[in-house]
């Protein structure tokens, strides 16, 4: 495979997620990180790590995130539109890691860093929502070509 052919829609992984519900919660994300910025209050930030957290550890229940994606969904008869799950996966554990810096910075004190962070957590969020533009997806696809590089792969030119 040349690295011409390979495309960001090559299954990557057998499981798949819905896109929409993705849309729906970097919606949500976009939201609390704006509102985050507004009132620079800790407590917005522990929601968004918990949300995260939950989410990253599988149990979607626990999520607030998902569950009103799953309520908005269903009550609008919104069909499924189903991608890969692992860049997505990749780009949830940067929301996680993003999430749990900004917790951090708002509890010590740091809220000029904690801002800047809030500002590309919102960015990131943002261009999912509007444009299905998913930095972490992009940052996941780079990471599998250089390991493909780096394996010599002789059909990797």
């Amino acid at each position: 495979m040349s690295i011409n052919t390979i495309s960001a829609s090559c299954p990557i992984s057998t499981r798949r997620v819905d896109a929409n519900m993705v849309r729906i919660i970097s919606f949500q994300v976009a939201l609390f990180s704006v509102v985050l910025l507004f009132t620079q209050e800790s407590l917005f930030a522990a929601v968004l790590l918990f949300d995260f957290t939950m989410r990253t550890l599988r149990l979607a229940n626990f999520s607030p995130f998902h569950t009103i994606g799953k309520f908005i969904l269903t009550g609008w008869g919104i069909a499924p539109k189903l991608c890969d799950e692992s860049p997505k996966r990749f780009a949830l554990y940067m929301g996680l890691s993003i999430s749990l810096l900004l917790a951090v910075l708002f509890v010590a004190g740091l809220t000029k860093i904690a801002t800047f962070i809030a500002v590309i957590l919102f960015v990131c969020a943002l261009l999912e929502t509007l444009f299905d533009f998913c930095i972490g997806c992009k940052i996941y696809y780079a990471i599998q070509l250089i390991k493909a590089m780096g394996k010599n792969d002789r059909d990797f030119k």
